[in-house]
Protein backbone atom coordinates (compact mmCIF):
# COMPACT_ATOMS: atom_id res chain seq x y z
CA UNK A 1 0.00 0.00 0.00
CA UNK A 2 1.78 3.20 -1.13
CA UNK A 3 -0.43 5.90 -0.91
CA UNK A 4 -0.07 9.62 -1.37
CA UNK A 5 -2.43 11.73 0.43
CA UNK A 6 -4.07 15.52 -0.98
CA UNK A 7 -6.79 17.90 -1.75
CA UNK A 8 -9.02 17.22 -4.25
CA UNK A 9 -10.75 13.60 -3.71
CA UNK A 10 -12.62 12.46 -1.27
CA UNK A 11 -11.75 10.10 0.83
CA UNK A 12 -13.57 7.06 -0.53
CA UNK A 13 -12.51 7.71 -3.98
CA UNK A 14 -8.74 8.24 -2.93
CA UNK A 15 -8.56 5.51 -0.18
CA UNK A 16 -10.93 2.53 -0.76
CA UNK A 17 -11.55 -0.02 1.98
CA UNK A 18 -9.01 -2.58 0.50
CA UNK A 19 -6.60 -0.09 -0.51
CA UNK A 20 -4.44 -0.58 -4.06
CA UNK A 21 -1.00 0.00 -4.67
CA UNK A 22 -1.49 2.97 -6.66
CA UNK A 23 -0.84 6.23 -5.89
CA UNK A 24 -3.86 8.35 -4.89
CA UNK A 25 -3.94 11.65 -3.30
CA UNK A 26 -5.47 13.93 -0.50
CA UNK A 27 -5.53 17.33 1.33
CA UNK A 28 -7.50 18.23 4.04
CA UNK A 29 -7.28 21.30 6.56
CA UNK A 30 -6.03 21.94 10.17
CA UNK A 31 -7.82 23.31 12.70
CA UNK A 32 -6.05 25.78 15.37
CA UNK A 33 -5.18 24.36 18.85
CA UNK A 34 -4.43 26.09 22.04
CA UNK A 35 -0.71 26.91 23.13
CA UNK A 36 0.41 24.54 26.06
CA UNK A 37 1.07 26.85 29.68
CA UNK A 38 4.32 28.67 29.17
CA UNK A 39 7.49 26.81 30.37
CA UNK A 40 7.90 26.93 34.25
CA UNK A 41 10.68 28.24 36.06
CA UNK A 42 11.22 26.26 39.02
CA UNK A 43 12.37 22.33 39.88
CA UNK A 44 11.67 20.02 41.28
CA UNK A 45 12.28 19.38 45.07
CA UNK A 46 15.69 20.83 46.38
CA UNK A 47 17.15 23.49 44.36
CA UNK A 48 19.37 21.94 41.79
CA UNK A 49 22.66 23.88 41.82
CA UNK A 50 24.29 25.40 39.04
CA UNK A 51 27.46 23.42 39.46
CA UNK A 52 30.55 23.96 39.05
CA UNK A 53 33.25 21.87 38.67
CA UNK A 54 36.20 22.55 41.26
CA UNK A 55 38.78 20.10 40.31
CA UNK A 56 41.79 20.59 37.36
CA UNK A 57 40.19 24.39 36.95
CA UNK A 58 42.50 27.45 37.15
CA UNK A 59 42.05 29.20 40.30
CA UNK A 60 39.18 31.96 39.37
CA UNK A 61 38.01 30.78 36.65
CA UNK A 62 34.28 28.89 35.79
CA UNK A 63 34.43 25.68 34.24
CA UNK A 64 31.36 23.56 32.79
CA UNK A 65 30.00 20.92 35.12
CA UNK A 66 30.34 18.62 31.89
CA UNK A 67 34.07 19.52 31.51
CA UNK A 68 36.60 16.29 32.81
CA UNK A 69 37.60 16.69 36.32
CA UNK A 70 41.02 16.23 37.57
CA UNK A 71 42.56 12.80 36.80
CA UNK A 72 42.47 10.54 39.97
CA UNK A 73 45.06 8.27 41.63
CA UNK A 74 45.45 5.51 38.98
CA UNK A 75 48.55 3.32 38.37
CA UNK A 76 50.24 4.37 35.05
CA UNK A 77 50.43 1.62 32.26
CA UNK A 78 53.98 -0.08 32.42
CA UNK A 79 55.97 -2.50 30.36
CA UNK A 80 55.18 -5.18 32.81
CA UNK A 81 51.66 -4.62 32.58
CA UNK A 82 51.68 -4.51 28.72
CA UNK A 83 53.66 -8.09 28.99
CA UNK A 84 50.73 -9.30 30.96
CA UNK A 85 48.21 -8.07 28.56
CA UNK A 86 49.67 -9.30 25.38
CA UNK A 87 50.30 -12.50 27.04
CA UNK A 88 46.69 -13.02 28.24
CA UNK A 89 45.46 -11.77 24.09
CA UNK A 90 47.99 -13.02 21.91
CA UNK A 91 47.46 -10.10 19.33
CA UNK A 92 44.47 -8.40 21.10
CA UNK A 93 46.64 -5.88 22.98
CA UNK A 94 46.98 -3.15 20.31
CA UNK A 95 49.27 0.41 21.04
CA UNK A 96 49.23 1.54 17.62
CA UNK A 97 48.68 4.92 17.92
CA UNK A 98 46.79 5.04 14.33
CA UNK A 99 44.75 1.87 15.74
CA UNK A 100 43.83 3.78 18.68
CA UNK A 101 42.57 7.15 17.40
CA UNK A 102 39.00 5.88 16.40
CA UNK A 103 38.50 4.39 20.07
CA UNK A 104 40.06 7.63 21.82
CA UNK A 105 37.31 9.84 20.15
CA UNK A 106 33.10 9.81 20.46
CA UNK A 107 30.89 9.86 17.70
CA UNK A 108 30.40 13.15 18.26
CA UNK A 109 34.11 13.92 18.28
CA UNK A 110 33.60 16.05 20.69
CA UNK A 111 35.38 14.38 23.72
CA UNK A 112 38.91 12.82 23.18
CA UNK A 113 40.55 10.24 25.47
CA UNK A 114 44.34 9.44 25.45
CA UNK A 115 44.40 5.71 26.22
CA UNK A 116 47.24 4.41 25.22
CA UNK A 117 46.04 0.12 24.75
CA UNK A 118 43.04 -1.08 23.56
CA UNK A 119 42.34 -4.68 24.79
CA UNK A 120 39.83 -6.84 22.62
CA UNK A 121 39.11 -10.21 24.64
CA UNK A 122 37.04 -13.17 22.56
CA UNK A 123 35.76 -15.25 25.66
CA UNK A 124 34.33 -14.10 29.26
CA UNK A 125 37.50 -15.59 31.35
CA UNK A 126 39.68 -13.35 29.04
CA UNK A 127 37.77 -10.29 30.35
CA UNK A 128 37.69 -11.75 34.15
CA UNK A 129 41.28 -11.85 33.85
CA UNK A 130 41.83 -8.88 32.42
CA UNK A 131 39.72 -6.88 35.21
CA UNK A 132 41.48 -9.08 38.28
CA UNK A 133 44.79 -7.85 36.89
CA UNK A 134 43.59 -4.19 36.25
CA UNK A 135 41.92 -4.01 39.58
CA UNK A 136 45.11 -5.49 41.58
CA UNK A 137 47.01 -2.63 39.84
CA UNK A 138 44.30 0.08 40.16
CA UNK A 139 44.51 0.07 36.28
CA UNK A 140 41.54 2.12 35.12
CA UNK A 141 39.27 0.62 32.12
CA UNK A 142 37.11 1.86 29.81
CA UNK A 143 34.68 -0.47 28.89
CA UNK A 144 33.88 0.25 24.98
CA UNK A 145 31.16 -1.50 22.43
CA UNK A 146 30.07 0.59 18.81
CA UNK A 147 31.52 3.59 20.37
CA UNK A 148 27.99 5.48 19.48
CA UNK A 149 27.12 7.16 22.78
CA UNK A 150 26.42 10.78 22.66
CA UNK A 151 27.17 11.84 26.15
CA UNK A 152 31.21 11.05 26.60
CA UNK A 153 30.68 7.50 27.74
CA UNK A 154 32.04 5.60 25.69
CA UNK A 155 35.57 6.64 25.44
CA UNK A 156 38.31 7.28 27.46
CA UNK A 157 38.88 10.92 29.51
CA UNK A 158 42.42 10.66 30.28
CA UNK A 159 44.52 7.15 29.77
CA UNK A 160 42.04 4.46 30.69
CA UNK A 161 42.30 0.99 28.72
CA UNK A 162 40.07 0.80 26.60
CA UNK A 163 38.37 -2.95 27.02
CA UNK A 164 36.46 -3.50 23.47
CA UNK A 165 33.66 -5.78 22.97
CA UNK A 166 34.04 -5.85 19.56
CA UNK A 167 35.19 -9.73 19.53
CA UNK A 168 32.93 -10.82 21.76
CA UNK A 169 30.29 -11.16 18.56
CA UNK A 170 29.09 -14.93 18.77
CA UNK A 171 25.02 -15.93 19.08
CA UNK A 172 24.69 -18.37 21.43
CA UNK A 173 21.37 -19.66 21.08
CA UNK A 174 18.36 -18.90 20.17
CA UNK A 175 15.13 -20.61 20.82
CA UNK A 176 12.26 -20.38 17.97
CA UNK A 177 9.52 -21.38 20.05
CA UNK A 178 10.17 -19.19 23.11
CA UNK A 179 11.50 -16.12 20.80
CA UNK A 180 14.82 -15.85 23.20
CA UNK A 181 18.03 -15.08 22.46
CA UNK A 182 21.05 -15.41 23.88
CA UNK A 183 24.50 -13.87 22.77
CA UNK A 184 27.84 -12.50 23.50
CA UNK A 185 27.78 -8.27 23.98
CA UNK A 186 30.06 -7.55 21.16
CA UNK A 187 27.42 -8.02 18.54
CA UNK A 188 25.85 -5.93 16.76
CA UNK A 189 22.43 -4.53 16.41
CA UNK A 190 21.96 -4.98 12.77
CA UNK A 191 23.63 -8.29 12.51
CA UNK A 192 21.66 -9.64 15.30
CA UNK A 193 18.05 -8.48 13.43
CA UNK A 194 19.37 -9.75 10.29
CA UNK A 195 19.45 -13.08 12.01
CA UNK A 196 16.26 -13.23 13.75
CA UNK A 197 14.67 -12.09 10.97
CA UNK A 198 15.71 -15.58 8.84
CA UNK A 199 14.07 -17.20 11.83
CA UNK A 200 10.62 -14.75 11.49
CA UNK A 201 11.50 -12.56 14.42
CA UNK A 202 12.76 -9.12 15.45
CA UNK A 203 14.98 -7.77 17.78
CA UNK A 204 12.67 -5.47 20.59
CA UNK A 205 14.75 -2.56 20.24
CA UNK A 206 15.99 -0.74 16.89
CA UNK A 207 18.04 2.36 16.58
CA UNK A 208 19.58 4.44 13.78
CA UNK A 209 23.14 3.51 14.92
CA UNK A 210 22.07 0.13 14.70
CA UNK A 211 24.93 -0.78 11.90
CA UNK A 212 27.28 0.04 15.02
CA UNK A 213 25.99 0.05 18.37
CA UNK A 214 27.00 -3.33 20.44
CA UNK A 215 24.06 -5.50 22.21
CA UNK A 216 25.75 -4.88 25.41
CA UNK A 217 26.35 -0.89 24.87
CA UNK A 218 22.66 -1.19 24.53
CA UNK A 219 21.98 -2.72 27.59
CA UNK A 220 24.56 -0.29 29.49
CA UNK A 221 22.61 2.39 28.39
CA UNK A 222 19.07 0.99 28.77
CA UNK A 223 18.94 2.65 24.57
CA UNK A 224 15.29 3.01 24.16
CA UNK A 225 15.27 3.54 20.27
CA UNK A 226 11.92 3.07 17.59
CA UNK A 227 10.07 0.42 19.00
CA UNK A 228 9.81 1.35 22.93
CA UNK A 229 6.21 2.15 21.99
CA UNK A 230 5.27 -1.09 21.04
CA UNK A 231 7.84 -3.49 22.60
CA UNK A 232 8.93 -1.69 25.90
CA UNK A 233 12.47 -0.77 27.58
CA UNK A 234 15.42 -3.44 27.72
CA UNK A 235 14.57 -3.54 31.57
CA UNK A 236 11.60 -6.08 30.33
CA UNK A 237 13.19 -7.55 27.14
CA UNK A 238 16.35 -8.44 28.69
CA UNK A 239 15.81 -11.59 30.81
CA UNK A 240 19.38 -12.34 31.66
CA UNK A 241 23.19 -10.93 32.06
CA UNK A 242 26.34 -12.46 31.85
CA UNK A 243 28.69 -9.47 33.86
CA UNK A 244 32.01 -9.74 34.81
CA UNK A 245 33.01 -7.35 37.87
CA UNK A 246 35.69 -4.99 38.63
CA UNK A 247 37.95 -7.82 40.61
CA UNK A 248 37.23 -10.05 38.05
CA UNK A 249 34.59 -12.58 39.61
CA UNK A 250 31.98 -13.52 36.73
CA UNK A 251 28.25 -12.79 37.62
CA UNK A 252 26.55 -15.63 35.87
CA UNK A 253 22.72 -14.06 35.88
CA UNK A 254 21.81 -15.35 32.01
CA UNK A 255 18.87 -16.32 32.83
CA UNK A 256 16.58 -17.36 29.71
CA UNK A 257 13.00 -17.61 31.92
CA UNK A 258 10.35 -15.11 31.36
CA UNK A 259 9.39 -15.65 35.52
CA UNK A 260 12.12 -15.56 38.51
CA UNK A 261 11.09 -14.28 41.22
CA UNK A 262 13.80 -15.59 43.87
CA UNK A 263 15.79 -12.71 45.48
CA UNK A 264 16.66 -9.46 44.04
CA UNK A 265 16.84 -8.97 40.30
CA UNK A 266 20.55 -7.93 40.19
CA UNK A 267 20.17 -7.72 36.23
CA UNK A 268 18.60 -4.72 36.83
CA UNK A 269 21.50 -2.34 38.65
CA UNK A 270 23.29 -3.06 35.15
CA UNK A 271 21.01 -2.17 33.19
CA UNK A 272 21.40 1.90 32.33
CA UNK A 273 25.06 1.77 34.81
CA UNK A 274 26.69 3.02 31.79
CA UNK A 275 29.71 0.05 32.50
CA UNK A 276 30.49 1.71 35.30
CA UNK A 277 29.71 -0.98 37.98
CA UNK A 278 30.39 -4.27 35.41
CA UNK A 279 31.46 -5.29 32.06
CA UNK A 280 27.93 -6.95 30.13
CA UNK A 281 29.55 -10.14 28.11
CA UNK A 282 26.25 -11.92 27.40
CA UNK A 283 22.82 -11.26 27.22
CA UNK A 284 19.49 -13.03 26.69
CA UNK A 285 16.46 -11.43 25.43
CA UNK A 286 13.03 -11.86 24.82
CA UNK A 287 12.30 -11.14 20.87
CA UNK A 288 9.07 -10.89 19.56
CA UNK A 289 7.53 -12.53 16.47
CA UNK A 290 8.29 -10.76 12.90
CA UNK A 291 5.19 -8.99 11.92
CA UNK A 292 4.12 -10.03 8.53
CA UNK A 293 2.68 -6.80 7.85
CA UNK A 294 4.23 -3.04 8.11
CA UNK A 295 2.88 0.18 7.11
CA UNK A 296 4.69 3.56 7.63
CA UNK A 297 2.46 6.57 6.85
CA UNK A 298 4.62 9.73 7.05
CA UNK A 299 1.87 13.14 8.04
CA UNK A 300 2.02 16.57 8.63
CA UNK A 301 0.58 18.94 11.13
CA UNK A 302 0.34 22.52 11.45
CA UNK A 303 0.36 22.48 14.86
CA UNK A 304 2.08 21.02 17.75
CA UNK A 305 -1.27 20.53 19.08
CA UNK A 306 -2.88 18.98 16.60
CA UNK A 307 0.23 16.41 16.10
CA UNK A 308 -0.87 15.55 19.78
CA UNK A 309 -4.52 15.05 18.86
CA UNK A 310 -3.22 12.85 15.71
CA UNK A 311 -1.14 10.84 18.28
CA UNK A 312 -4.61 10.37 20.77
CA UNK A 313 -6.71 9.44 17.59
CA UNK A 314 -3.62 7.22 16.41
CA UNK A 315 -3.47 5.51 19.97
CA UNK A 316 -7.65 4.84 20.14
CA UNK A 317 -8.01 3.69 16.58
CA UNK A 318 -4.80 1.93 15.68
CA UNK A 319 -4.42 0.00 19.26
CA UNK A 320 -2.27 -3.15 19.03
CA UNK A 321 -0.88 -2.75 15.49
CA UNK A 322 0.47 0.50 16.38
CA UNK A 323 4.42 0.27 16.71
CA UNK A 324 5.96 3.60 16.29
CA UNK A 325 4.75 7.60 16.34
CA UNK A 326 7.73 9.58 15.92
CA UNK A 327 7.96 13.38 14.99
CA UNK A 328 10.64 16.27 13.85
CA UNK A 329 10.15 19.70 13.04
CA UNK A 330 10.26 21.95 10.40
CA UNK A 331 14.14 23.13 11.19
CA UNK A 332 14.63 19.23 10.70
CA UNK A 333 13.62 18.81 7.34
CA UNK A 334 15.42 22.00 6.56
CA UNK A 335 18.47 20.16 7.49
CA UNK A 336 17.91 16.80 5.46
CA UNK A 337 16.86 18.86 2.72
CA UNK A 338 19.94 20.97 2.87
CA UNK A 339 22.77 18.19 4.08
CA UNK A 340 21.63 14.89 2.90
CA UNK A 341 19.63 16.38 -0.37
CA UNK A 342 16.44 14.51 0.85
CA UNK A 343 13.41 15.65 -0.24
CA UNK A 344 10.27 16.42 1.81
CA UNK A 345 7.85 13.66 0.53
CA UNK A 346 4.78 16.13 1.17
CA UNK A 347 4.33 19.22 1.30
CA UNK A 348 5.93 22.09 3.63
CA UNK A 349 4.50 21.78 7.48
CA UNK A 350 5.57 22.94 10.68
CA UNK A 351 5.49 19.40 12.42
CA UNK A 352 6.23 15.78 10.33
CA UNK A 353 4.59 12.30 11.96
CA UNK A 354 6.58 8.93 11.26
CA UNK A 355 3.69 6.05 11.92
CA UNK A 356 4.57 2.51 11.83
CA UNK A 357 1.62 -0.16 12.03
CA UNK A 358 2.65 -4.01 12.24
CA UNK A 359 0.61 -6.92 12.34
CA UNK A 360 0.35 -10.21 11.25
CA UNK A 361 -2.80 -9.28 8.65
CA UNK A 362 -2.45 -6.88 5.77
CA UNK A 363 -6.14 -6.59 5.08
CA UNK A 364 -6.77 -6.26 8.91
CA UNK A 365 -4.32 -3.47 9.03
CA UNK A 366 -5.30 -1.92 6.07
CA UNK A 367 -8.78 -1.39 7.35
CA UNK A 368 -8.03 0.10 10.78
CA UNK A 369 -5.05 2.35 9.02
CA UNK A 370 -7.78 3.76 6.93
CA UNK A 371 -10.34 4.60 9.14
CA UNK A 372 -7.53 6.52 11.22
CA UNK A 373 -6.69 8.49 7.89
CA UNK A 374 -10.09 9.61 7.45
CA UNK A 375 -10.39 10.19 11.17
CA UNK A 376 -7.87 12.31 10.81
CA UNK A 377 -9.38 14.61 7.77
CA UNK A 378 -12.50 14.96 8.59
CA UNK A 379 -10.95 15.98 12.72
CA UNK A 380 -8.78 18.36 10.50
CA UNK A 381 -5.67 17.16 12.67
CA UNK A 382 -3.38 16.50 9.43
CA UNK A 383 -2.82 18.59 6.19
CA UNK A 384 -0.62 15.97 4.22
CA UNK A 385 0.97 12.65 4.32
CA UNK A 386 2.32 9.72 1.73
CA UNK A 387 1.64 6.06 3.13
CA UNK A 388 4.30 3.10 2.12
CA UNK A 389 4.20 -0.68 2.93
CA UNK A 390 6.71 -1.76 0.40
CA UNK A 391 9.91 -2.63 1.57
CA UNK A 392 12.22 0.24 0.05
CA UNK A 393 9.67 3.34 0.34
CA UNK A 394 9.10 2.38 3.82
CA UNK A 395 12.92 2.23 4.27
CA UNK A 396 12.66 5.92 2.46
CA UNK A 397 10.16 7.04 4.63
CA UNK A 398 11.77 5.98 7.95
CA UNK A 399 15.29 8.00 7.29
CA UNK A 400 13.45 11.08 7.09
CA UNK A 401 13.18 10.36 10.59
CA UNK A 402 16.21 8.15 11.35
CA UNK A 403 19.00 10.70 9.28
CA UNK A 404 18.12 13.89 11.58
CA UNK A 405 21.15 13.21 13.62
CA UNK A 406 23.41 12.67 10.83
CA UNK A 407 22.25 16.19 8.99
CA UNK A 408 22.93 17.60 12.43
CA UNK A 409 26.61 16.67 12.03
CA UNK A 410 26.93 18.57 8.95
CA UNK A 411 25.45 21.82 10.40
CA UNK A 412 28.20 22.12 12.55
CA UNK A 413 28.89 21.93 16.06
CA UNK A 414 26.21 20.25 17.77
CA UNK A 415 25.00 20.83 21.27
CA UNK A 416 22.44 17.55 22.17
CA UNK A 417 20.17 17.03 24.61
CA UNK A 418 17.98 13.91 25.34
CA UNK A 419 15.28 14.50 27.89
CA UNK A 420 11.84 13.29 29.12
CA UNK A 421 8.87 15.35 29.62
CA UNK A 422 4.82 15.41 29.93
CA UNK A 423 4.08 14.58 26.49
CA UNK A 424 1.48 17.12 26.09
CA UNK A 425 4.32 20.03 26.46
CA UNK A 426 7.19 18.16 24.54
CA UNK A 427 7.88 20.66 21.96
CA UNK A 428 7.44 23.64 24.06
CA UNK A 429 10.67 23.46 25.33
CA UNK A 430 12.06 23.59 21.94
CA UNK A 431 10.42 26.80 21.52
CA UNK A 432 11.62 28.04 24.91
CA UNK A 433 14.93 26.98 24.05
CA UNK A 434 14.49 29.27 20.92
CA UNK A 435 13.41 32.16 22.38
CA UNK A 436 15.91 32.21 25.11
CA UNK A 437 18.88 32.00 22.77
CA UNK A 438 18.09 33.82 19.92
CA UNK A 439 20.25 34.49 17.34
CA UNK A 440 23.44 33.11 19.63
CA UNK A 441 22.35 29.30 17.78
CA UNK A 442 22.89 29.01 14.36
CA UNK A 443 20.12 25.93 14.57
CA UNK A 444 17.59 24.68 17.40
CA UNK A 445 16.07 21.44 16.71
CA UNK A 446 13.54 19.17 18.37
CA UNK A 447 12.53 15.41 16.99
CA UNK A 448 12.12 12.75 18.93
CA UNK A 449 9.90 9.64 20.65
CA UNK A 450 6.48 11.51 21.25
CA UNK A 451 5.20 7.21 22.02
CA UNK A 452 7.45 7.80 25.04
CA UNK A 453 7.75 11.58 25.60
CA UNK A 454 11.19 11.55 24.67
CA UNK A 455 12.35 15.03 22.91
CA UNK A 456 15.55 15.51 21.58
CA UNK A 457 17.03 19.22 21.52
CA UNK A 458 19.93 20.23 19.63
CA UNK A 459 21.10 22.78 19.30
CA UNK A 460 23.96 23.90 16.64
CA UNK A 461 26.75 26.64 16.55
CA UNK A 462 29.71 27.21 13.54
CA UNK A 463 32.39 25.90 16.42
CA UNK A 464 32.86 24.46 19.90
CA UNK A 465 31.16 27.97 22.10
CA UNK A 466 31.48 27.79 25.34
CA UNK A 467 29.66 30.95 26.05
CA UNK A 468 26.28 29.16 23.96
CA UNK A 469 27.03 26.05 25.94
CA UNK A 470 26.88 28.41 29.29
CA UNK A 471 23.63 29.66 27.97
CA UNK A 472 22.09 26.83 27.44
CA UNK A 473 22.70 24.78 30.40
CA UNK A 474 21.36 24.64 33.00
CA UNK A 475 18.42 26.38 31.14
CA UNK A 476 17.07 23.44 29.71
CA UNK A 477 17.95 21.34 32.58
CA UNK A 478 15.74 23.67 34.48
CA UNK A 479 13.30 24.07 32.81
CA UNK A 480 13.21 20.34 32.71
CA UNK A 481 12.95 19.85 36.12
CA UNK A 482 10.52 22.34 36.52
CA UNK A 483 7.97 20.27 35.03
CA UNK A 484 9.14 16.56 36.67
CA UNK A 485 10.90 15.67 33.09
CA UNK A 486 14.37 13.84 33.11
CA UNK A 487 17.29 15.29 32.30
CA UNK A 488 18.61 12.46 30.43
CA UNK A 489 16.16 9.75 28.47
CA UNK A 490 18.01 6.53 26.65
CA UNK A 491 21.19 8.28 26.24
CA UNK A 492 22.43 8.22 29.78
CA UNK A 493 24.61 10.65 31.53
CA UNK A 494 28.20 9.74 30.60
CA UNK A 495 31.07 12.44 31.33
CA UNK A 496 29.20 15.26 29.83
CA UNK A 497 26.13 15.11 31.89
CA UNK A 498 26.97 13.56 35.33
CA UNK A 499 26.40 16.71 37.24
CA UNK A 500 23.47 17.10 36.30
CA UNK A 501 22.01 13.98 37.72
CA UNK A 502 20.23 16.41 40.95
CA UNK A 503 17.81 18.15 38.25
CA UNK A 504 16.17 14.55 37.99
CA UNK A 505 17.31 12.43 41.31
CA UNK A 506 17.41 13.87 44.57
CA UNK A 507 20.17 14.02 46.99
CA UNK A 508 19.73 10.52 49.15
CA UNK A 509 18.65 8.64 45.52
CA UNK A 510 22.11 9.52 43.91
CA UNK A 511 24.26 9.00 47.86
CA UNK A 512 22.53 5.40 47.71
CA UNK A 513 23.92 4.97 44.10
CA UNK A 514 27.33 6.48 45.25
CA UNK A 515 27.13 3.33 47.78
CA UNK A 516 26.01 1.11 45.67
CA UNK A 517 29.40 1.75 43.01
CA UNK A 518 31.45 1.67 46.52
CA UNK A 519 30.30 -1.40 47.11
CA UNK A 520 30.69 -3.31 43.36
CA UNK A 521 33.68 -1.10 42.19
CA UNK A 522 35.94 0.08 45.53
CA UNK A 523 38.75 1.21 43.62
CA UNK A 524 36.62 2.88 41.26
CA UNK A 525 38.26 1.51 38.31
CA UNK A 526 35.29 0.87 36.10
CA UNK A 527 34.64 4.07 33.34
CA UNK A 528 35.75 6.38 35.76
CA UNK A 529 34.54 10.07 35.78
CA UNK A 530 31.17 8.65 34.34
CA UNK A 531 27.33 8.61 35.19
CA UNK A 532 27.90 9.81 38.72
CA UNK A 533 28.48 13.34 40.03
CA UNK A 534 32.08 14.87 41.02
CA UNK A 535 30.83 15.75 44.30
CA UNK A 536 30.62 11.65 45.51
CA UNK A 537 34.06 11.70 45.24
Amino acid sequence: MDVALRRGLSLKTAFPFMISRRTLSLFWRCGAGKPWPPAPTGRRGAAAPHRHAHSGASEGTERSPSAAPERRPFSRLSEEDLAFFRETLPGGAITDPDLLEAHNIDWLKSVRGHGELLLRPQTTAQVSEILRYCNDRNLAVNPQGGNTGLVGGSVPVYDEIILSTALLNNILTFDPVSGILTCQAGCVLEGLSGYLEEQDFIMPLDLGAKGSCHIGGNVATNAGGLRLLRYGSLRGTVLGLEVVLADGRVLDCLSTLRKDNTGYDLKQLFIGSEGTLGVITAVSVLCPRKPSAVHVAFLGCQTFEQLLGTFKLCKGMLGEILSAFEFLDAACMGLLNTHLKLPNPITDCPFYIVIETSGSNSAHDEEKLHSFLEEAMTSSLVTDGTVASDDTKVKALWSMRERVTEALTHDGYTYKYDVSLPVEGLYQLVTATRDHLGSRAKNVVGYGHVGDGNLHLNVTSSGPDPSLQGAIEPFVYGWTAGVRGSVSAEHGLGLKKRNYIYYSKPRPAVALMGHIKTLMDPRGILNPYKTLPDDLD
